[in-house]
């Protein structure tokens, strides 16, 4: 008996509705535009290395200088602040606890634009702007439509978590980036694989072998600068392989292959370890290449120290040739390695910070993080209009825009729901990517971390939200419906919810811009935005 053919499902290739696609990518650069502009308005200001700053900013200068991070002065803030830029480093290489792309991208921006505040933000400025263009096309991609693409883009330029960071010189913002450009090209992979699964084929057989990955790769290069920023990414980097993994067995089991779950471990997993394992691996070593070229410095100063045991007795030893220096590069880099994990799970577990936060209520903005705030400015001073008996201050705060991170929490309830309920692959990336982003930061509580981490939510909890603002609206009516129809009036009504949700968002944004932007405002201004005793 002859075994019918298999017909490939319709979702099986990726079906997006195309709209003009100059109006499309004029609307999406016009959205990056705008939050280029509210990312680089009075960016100088404070005119200070703004909390972590004095150290992402000097390392970086000192990495372009020397090739890695000095360490400098006593008094090397307050003369670089005064525009003495050079000549404020001491002797000996410095202890860094973080890779160092971000850093390479800060010190970029400092040698184009200068050693102040506003040269070593720039960096951050262009990439917290490419991160609201890439996240509407990231949403269009998952959802179809280009409506919420856009709106996606618009929710991420006005919040204030994202604007913030997007205007220090912090590394978060860059993980969050790459981590965010690795997750698009996922995504664009799985789009990429599933229309070359089309074709039918019979129960006993694998399927098409898909060794060549273009997006794979590209992935596997933005995971590893992701490392190289923080190794935060190592969490997402993983849950998302493994929702990989269930995406390709379902293409495959979709155009009839069956047993397709072990096949795909076979046939697409075991490729894909060389593009997201290796490759970013290569890119995170790459990125230490400063490092690497000057690792003697590093034996001098820091092979000894308070984080860890020695590194061994190949130090005393003398290496000839470029192969035997290598290797010996690379175990003084594996060693240092050992010393910062050290000083990150160990050193800092009896420590405090009075900003510090209990990660299970990051979501809900439980504790915002203060960057700068000078009080006391007294009526007269700066522009400052208080009342008799009172003063004015200025506040940067670290705070997601409150109507934006709420209602993404909802939203990420009704995407587990949604997930475990309906057979819909897209509310899967935003669960895996929150759990993966979030809930690994439990294990690290009885230590100073911080709300501001929750950046690297962000894209899921924005993907989330729009998922659900496209349940709100509701499907387009079918063609040739009455305008009294019922789906006309639902999709009117749907429009108008969603809408107000969008508005909300922005107004609440617009109300706590002088909290993200260092701007003026009296105690009364003040306490009105302080919604909570513990945001002060």
């Amino acid at each position: 008996m002859t075994q019918a053919p298999v017909t490939a499902p319709a979702d099986a290739a990726p079906t997006l509705r195309r709209p003009d696609p100059v109006t499309e990518w004029a609307a999406a650069l016009g959205i990056t535009l705008l939050a280029a502009f509210l990312r680089l308005w009075d960016l100088g200001r404070p005119h200070s290395f703004a909390f972590d700053e004095t150290y992402y900013a000097k390392d970086a200068w000192s990495v372009y200088h020397f090739g890695y991070a000095r360490n400098y002065v006593q008094d090397a803030d307050k003369n670089i602040l005064a525009g003495h830029v050079m000549g404020q480093w001491d002797k000996g290489a410095e202890m860094v606890v973080h890779p160092p792309v971000g850093k390479l991208l800060i010190g970029l921006g400092e040698k184009l634009f200068g050693m102040d505040p506003a040269g070593w933000r720039v960096a951050s400025v262009v990439v917290g702007s490419l991160m609201v263009l890439v996240m509407i096309r990231f949403a269009r991609r998952v959802t179809g439509s280009s409506l919420l693409g856009l709106v996606a883009g618009l929710l991420m330029c006005f919040d204030g978590l994202q604007l913030v960071l997007s205007r220090l010189a912090l590394l978060d913002i860059f993980l969050a980036f790459f981590m965010l450009c690795a997750v698009h090209c996922m995504v664009v992979d799985r789009d990429w694989g599933r229309s070359r699964l089309v074709d039918p084929v019979t129960g006993r057989s694998w399927g098409a072998r898909l060794w060549w990955r273009p997006w794979r790769l590209a992935a596997g290069v933005c995971w590893g600068l992701a490392l190289g920023s923080k190794w935060d990414a190592i969490f997402p980097l993983a849950a998302l392989c493994l929702l990989m993994w269930f995406w390709d067995a379902g293409a495959r089991r979709r155009t009839g292959v069956r047993w397709s779950l072990p096949k795909s471990a076979i046939i697409d997993e075991l490729p894909a370890l060389g593009y997201l394992i290796v490759v970013p691996l290569l890119v995170y070593v790459a990125s230490w290449t400063g490092w690497l070229i000057h690792h003697r410095a590093y034996e001098v100063s820091l092979s000894n120290t308070q984080y860890g045991p020695y590194w061994g007795n190949y130090l005393h030893q003398r290496t000839h040739g470029f192969v035997a220096e290598t290797i010996r590069a690379l175990r003084d880099l594996l060693h240092y390695h050992q010393d910062v994990y050290n000083f990150h799970t160990k050193f800092l577990n009896n420590a405090h910070h009075v900003y510090q936060s209990d990660p299970q209520g990051w979501l809900i903005l439980n504790r915002p993080v203060g960057v700068d705030a000078q009080l006391g400015i007294q009526p007269g001073q700066q522009g400052c209009a208080a009342a008799s008996g009172s003063t004015c201050l200025r506040q940067v705060l670290l705070l997601g825009t409150p109507a934006l991170w709420w209602f993404g929490t909802a939203a990420a309830i009704w995407a587990v729901v949604t997930w475990a309920f309906r057979r819909d692959w897209r509310p899967g990336i935003v669960v895996v990517g929150i759990a993966a982003t979030w809930l690994p930061w439990f294990r690290y509580d009885d230590r100073p971390i911080f709300s501001y981490y929750a950046i690297a939510i962000e894209p899921f909890l924005i993907l989330g939200a729009v998922l659900l603002l496209g349940e709100i609206l509701g499907p387009a009516p079918s063609p040739g419906q009455g305008p009294r129809a019922a789906a006309v009036l639902r999709r009117r009504y749907g429009a108008l919810a969603a809408g107000l949700i969008v508005l909300l968002v922005a107004l609440n944004f617009a109300y706590f811009w002088p909290i993200y932007t260092d701007g003026l405002l009296t105690n009364d201004q003040w306490l009105h935005r302080m919604w909570f005793k513990r945001w002060i």
